[in-house]
């Protein structure tokens, strides 16, 4: 790692501080009045799994890296991982009281809409046996309740598991006294009558504690959950020597995540003893251990689907776009146009009928495609083994390392590798982040090609959640550059060269440097948009800083982490941030440079970020049809007018919300969802981009 002493940090800041600043924005939303109830509910359930995996993969790693190069300065801060470390738990003790204050509010005003969660000691005296029955037949049986003395030694907590933990004196000591709550056990109970009222699992078993530790006196109690590193790594000579049978492997290795070093400790209730024993017994500091009285797993939020229909977002169905004729074969019409697809507001419907359409064409003869994650029920690994069954030759460039679906995409790689498919894995050590789909049909003049580029994962799950794009393109020069890329793919070359796409790890950071540069040698005339989750690549940033210092007009829509501060004299003033937390995820990469017709735009699958750029397998399309560039440019001019559900960087790494002011409300993720998607952009809209370009229409700070 290069030391940070040699970086500019002045307009630069820690990409966890920043990624924890995301997570507030997320917390926002269920403070937000204009959002559903239940959505509200929802959102501190988002912010609270966010947070567990933040310490799981981004806490964990730093406590590795602690221990292995403890005096290495990352390059954006100029802070050493115990420095990190330091910084993160004094941010997230406010975050979490913060959770605290939304979720005791969001609670009141549930109650007065008639949802109820019900403390076990509010149970009326029918409702308390209800729970009781529901508590001897369905949950007592399951129970394993164990004491930790010194002839029971402290046991394994499993990572992220609910445990009903307890101070128990008996005789003058003290012991500790846990129970696991089932994962076979729903996590609410509904309790009879008309209304929307529910107990938690995890309190019903805390509720009965005493009886359950019969002979102890209960001190203190709450219930608890360990976090631990779960980020776990392939030793690759290990796999080598011992594991060639790869997925066996991966099974292994996932095994191994439960066991890992604890991070933090949890406690919902209020029990300092209680919290300095376990905190000793997992060798955790202070710092690490968090008590709050929000409940530690709120996935039950989205088990209230029963409340009025006012408490949810107004139901929505993703649209077959109009421009497209159910009835003629897909692959004829990406011949006639390329096609583009819009995720959440246009369905997936259309490219699945290009897989099921190709998988009994006579004439297709191949299909080859990149798979990060699948949905657990996946309609495209099914028309992928149906292909192969059919006598296609379908390859499948797997990656069973995608953080938590590994064990999905492990499932999946048997099933396909059972029908017929070519599964790959891989180059050693590069995780294949990319997305594409590459149909080879044979014609009589020869053969015919349909590439397929998204920005987001081949999942029909997330296509209803996240904000995407899917191109379906004929044109040769790309299908040419996807023949290379499989191929390079298949005998582990990753320094293909290739004439259209840009390719990490070889050449997309030098091809999108080269791009910045282009628009430095045009001074003020420049244009830069780039739409991605996360930056914090340093020589990019660097690179984008200059641009700016020519003039540059440089707009970033970054979701997550941003590790450039945009505004600062002299560095980065030609520069704004935003950062779009609504309804959906906002997932798509789109890079666009230049103006006007010579504007150059991308669709990609990968974000600016160094593993992105430099340890990954990642593909990144030009967009060449004039009507999807109109379309893609007008969106993102949507975003950067967006007043309701934006957020402004500031130079100090803070973010305000945009603000109307006298302008018409405009939420971007709204206006998609109330006007069906035209390729063509409005003529309003046009003239306002064409401004944009122009003169470079800044959009007012909050």
């Amino acid at each position: 790692m290069q030391k940070a002493q040699s970086y500019d940090l002045s307009y630069t800041q820690n990409r966890e501080l920043s990624w924890l600043k995301f997570n507030e924005r997320v917390l926002a939303e269920a403070a937000d009045q204009s959002v559903p109830l239940i959505e509200r509910l929802r959102f501190v359930s988002i912010f609270t799994s966010n947070l567990d995996e933040f310490f799981m993969v981004r806490v964990g790693s730093l406590f590795d890296l602690n221990m292995i190069a403890p005096d290495d300065a990352e390059n954006k801060s100029g802070m050493t991982p115990s420095e990190q470390l330091d910084v993160i738990f004094h941010a997230v003790r406010p975050l979490i009281a913060r959770r605290d204050e939304i979720y005791r509010e969001l609670t009141g005003e549930l109650a007065d809409a008639g949802v109820f969660e019900v403390p076990y000691e509010a149970l009326s005296d029918s409702q308390r046996a209800y729970v009781h029955d529901y508590y001897k037949e369905n949950i007592r049986p399951l129970l394993s309740p164990q004491i930790i003395d010194r002839s029971h030694p402290f046991p394994h907590l499993k990572n992220k598991a609910l445990y009903a933990a307890a101070l128990l004196s008996a005789r003058g000591k003290l012991v500790l006294g846990l129970v696991d709550i089932p994962k076979s056990v729903p996590p609410i109970l509904m309790l009879p009558g008309g209304q929307v009222k529910y107990v938690r699992t995890e309190a019903v078993v805390a509720a009965h504690l005493k009886k359950t530790f019969k002979i102890y006196e209960v001190a203190e109690q709450a219930v608890i959950s360990v976090t631990r590193n779960a980020d776990i790594s392939m030793d690759e000579e290990k796999f080598d020597e011992d594991n060639p049978d790869f997925l066996n492997y991966m099974a292994k290795l996932l095994r191994k995540r439960e066991k890992l070093a604890p991070v933090r400790l949890e406690l919902q209730g209020h029990a300092p003893r209680l919290a300095k024993m376990l905190g000793g017994n997992l060798k955790l500091d202070a710092r690490q251990v968090y008590s709050c009285e929000c409940p530690l797993k709120l996935s039950y939020a989205y088990l209230l689907d029963k409340c009025p229909a006012n408490m949810y977002y107004p139901p929505y169905a993703p649209v077959y776009p109009e421009y497209l004729n159910r009835d003629q074969p897909i692959f004829e019409q990406v011949r006639q146009r390329d096609v583009l697809l819009f995720y959440p507001y246009q369905s997936m419907q259309p490219f699945l009928d290009l897989l099921k359409q190709s998988a009994s064409d006579p004439s297709v003869v191949s299909i080859k495609i990149t798979i990060y994650r699948l949905a657990r029920n996946s309609a495209i690994a099914k028309a992928l083994c149906e292909a192969a069954e059919n006598g296609k030759e379908v390859t499948v460039m797997m990656e069973l390392r995608a953080r938590f679906d590994e064990q999905n995409n492990i499932e999946w790689s048997r099933e396909m590798e059972e029908a017929g498919c070519r599964i790959i894995y891989g180059p050693e050590g590069m995780k294949c982040h990319a997305k594409i789909c590459l149909i080879t049909r044979r014609e009589r003049s020869g053969l015919s090609y349909v590439t397929q580029i998204g920005t987001g994962n081949y999942n029909e799950k997330t296509s209803t959640l996240y904000t995407d794009f899917c191109m379906m393109t004929a044109d040769a020069a790309v299908a040419q550059d996807a023949i290379a890329f499989f191929e390079n793919m298949l005998i582990g070359y990753l320094f293909g060269d290739y004439d259209r796409m840009l390719v990490a790890p070889n050449a997309m950071k030098d091809r999108l440097m080269a791009l910045i540069d282009g628009e430095i040698a045009r001074g003020e005339q420049g244009r830069i948009i780039i739409k991605a989750n996360s930056v914090t690549e340093r020589d990019l940033i660097d690179k984008l800083s200059e641009a700016s210092c020519a003039g540059v007009k440089i707009d970033l829509i970054i979701r997550g982490i941003c590790c450039i501060l945009p505004g600062v004299p002299g560095k980065t003033e030609n520069i704004t941030v935003t950062s779009i937390v609504g309804r959906f995820l906002e997932h798509s990469r789109i890079y666009c440079f230049g103006t006007g017709g010579e504007r150059r735009l991308y669709l990609s699958s990968a974000d600016i970020m160094t593993r992105n750029q430099t340890r990954r397998v990642e593909v990144a399309c030009p967009v060449s049809s004039p009507e999807l560039k109109d379309m893609l440019s007008a969106y993102l001019e949507r975003i950067l007018q967006d007043n309701t559900k934006a957020w402004r960087l500031q130079s100090d790494g803070n973010y305000l919300r945009a603000q109307p002011g006298e302008a018409e409300p405009l939420s971007v993720q709204s206006y998609y969802l109330d006007h069906p998607l035209q390729l063509q952009a409005s003529a309003a809209v046009r003239k306002t981009f064409g401004q944009r370009m122009r003169g470079w229409i800044h959009p007012k700070k909050s």
